[in-house]
């Protein structure tokens, strides 16, 4: 049986390829508040995947409604395993439709720039070639679940049910999400997102100075309080990032808003931060408060099981001829909702670059060649566990 070692050679031979994948694929606009698109650029990826790796042994389709469909696609191995991998890949982007006029995919040496090309097009090309990659050097590996969702970028309202019943129906979860400066994430925080909403009593500013309760004072209060509770320490952070209120400089405001990003990295700040922000209460007693939203994401803690698979990951790398890194971040993903099953979890093994969200988004073409790699040994490796367990490696996590 081929050994992983010779994957780089056959990885590189297939660079022009994987390029031309990647330049398709970008140019491609994905939006994530684009219905039209999303589902244009839904079917190409479809298409795409089938013509790299043949057509799925079981497709499922699952509406989006306003927001991008979610697809499921099965890629049984070829040895009849019971182990199952899912893979989570979203294709929607935050750049607006039009992005491309004025910021073509390019390349330039080993850089690759596009809208979308670092989170996380890159990711879903190299997913795509490692399964391709193995298949033509012969590599074993598990059953893999493709999961590639529309909504990822806008907090994943419509795919999230889906992401969770396809996720535990597995073994373990690998998320192609981009790296971190080339580490992998083994875990991430959990993501609040609130509004705090003032209701005042108005009242003429300059001849009523006394009179009603300023609802802009009760907000600017609020964010003071709030902003104390970040605890560097914890991992905690308390942002508001958006405030709006009132009518007019001599009118007492009737109303104000302040909209949280609150970040924690274990479930006790969740539970504190529930806490503070259903005890907040207005100073005056002509206004009140109300708080509206919630934990977008949860925690993604760095488990005994998730460490277990990235210490398979890392001997892969080893055998491949480079290090791999771990370690944790502040962003989420849809890896979050599969770690709050008790799944193990593998993010960040996607693009290796720089600039998600922002006009300097780039990948490195060296990096992605040398990830695909990666993948396609990972996938081996977890197969030749023996008699295909691979809850041997990652634990008996999900069944």
């Amino acid at each position: 049986m081929t050994a992983i070692e010779e994957l780089p050679a056959w990885v590189a031979g297939k660079r022009a390829d994987l390029l031309e994948d990647l330049t398709a694929y970008v140019s491609r606009e994905t939006p994530s508040d684009d219905k039209a698109l999303l589902t244009s650029g839904l079917a190409w990826v479809e298409e795409w995947i089938a013509g790299r790796i043949g057509t799925p042994a079981a497709r499922r389709h699952i509406d989006g409604g306003g927001w991008g469909d979610t697809v499921v696609l099965d890629y049984p191995s070829d040895d009849g395993g019971e182990g199952w991998i899912t893979a989570l890949c979203h294709y929607d982007t935050v750049w607006s439709a039009g992005t491309l006029r004025d910021w073509p995919a390019t390349v330039d040496g080993d850089r690759f720039s596009g809208p979308g090309a670092f989170d996380m097009k890159a990711g879903l090309v190299q997913l795509v070639w490692a399964l391709r990659a193995g298949t033509e050097l012969g590599l074993p590996r598990p059953n893999v679940r493709l999961v590639l969702n529309g909504d990822e970028e806008v907090g994943s309202p419509a795919s999230r049910s889906v992401i969770e019943q396809e996720a535990a129906r597995g073994n373990a979860v690998l998320v192609f999400e981009a790296s971190a400066a080339g580490a992998l994430k083994t875990a991430r925080k959990g993501v609040g997102i609130f509004r705090v909403t003032a209701t005042g009593k108005e009242a003429h500013a300059g001849l009523d100075p006394e009179v009603g309760a300023s609802a802009i004072d009760e907000i600017a209060h609020v964010i003071v309080q709030l902003h104390a509770e970040t605890d560097l320490e914890k991992g905690t952070t308390v942002n508001a990032g958006l405030v709006g209120g009132g009518t007019r400089t001599n009118v007492k405001a009737g109303s104000a808003t302040a909209d949280l990003d609150v970040r924690v990295t274990s479930d006790s700040e969740v539970a504190r931060i529930d806490a503070l922000l259903g005890g907040l209460t207005a100073r005056s007693p002509e206004a009140c408060l109300q708080v509206s939203g919630g934990w977008n994401r949860p925690v993604m803690p760095r488990s005994a099981e998730t460490v277990r698979l990235f210490a398979e990951a890392e001997q892969v790398a080893a055998r491949l001829g480079f290090e791999l890194a771990e370690t944790s971040v502040g962003g989420a993903s849809d890896g979050n909702f599969a770690a709050a099953l008790g799944l193990p979890v593998l993010d960040g093994l996607g693009a290796v670059g720089d600039g998600a969200h922002a006009r300097h988004e780039w990948i490195s073409i060296a990096g992605m060649l040398e990830r695909t790699c990666l993948a396609a040994g990972l996938l081996a490796a977890l197969a030749e566990v023996p008699e295909g367990a691979i809850s041997a490696v990652v634990g008996a996590a999900a069944g």
